[in-house]
């Protein structure tokens, strides 16, 4: 097994990302890791009929791109203020094909990512970024959960 010096958080800054990065710090704090945040714009397509045009899609993309760009700063600065090692980037295209490339790039040990545990049709329509990534990626990966509420307590 090789040390894991650097883990990779993809984020959608969603409660279930939140949750793995707290996993991921809490790991390169043990190990001395560097966390690397990414989040991956995806580009987006409009059927015609829907009105839009190619001008309006490519203004959406980029303020989109300056969101998220602004959400990663913020979010690399506050874990800097607790004495982390991280570094933050905004990647374009398809999550789960940008998140494998990074890693394999960047050398990344471990990925910790969130799962939203769509079941069914949901899961159908909108595939899994994070079954994906767990299928392809070449280096170990953490599938982090929000824990149910035990029913009948």
């Amino acid at each position: 097994m090789q040390p894991i010096t650097n883990i990779l958080v993809p984020t959608d800054f969603s409660e279930h990302a939140q949750q793995a990065l707290g996993y991921a710090k809490e790991l390169a704090r043990l190990l001395g890791a560097t966390l690397h945040i990414v989040h991956v714009v995806e580009p987006i397509i409009y059927p015609a009929e829907w009105g839009y045009s190619q001008v309006g899609l490519t203004e959406l993309e980029q303020e989109l791109t300056r969101m998220a760009e602004q959400e990663i700063h913020n979010l690399v600065e506050s874990i800097r203020a607790e004495g982390i090692s991280v570094r933050g980037e905004v990647l374009y295209g398809r999550a789960s094909e940008q998140i494998i490339r990074y890693a394999q790039e960047h050398s990344i040990g471990l990925i910790s990512i969130g799962t939203h545990g769509r079941g069914g049709l949901e899961h159908f329509l909108f595939g899994s970024t994070t079954e994906r990534v767990l299928r392809k990626a070449s280096c170990p990966v953490l599938a982090v959960r929000i824990p149910r509420p035990k029913e009948g307590r």
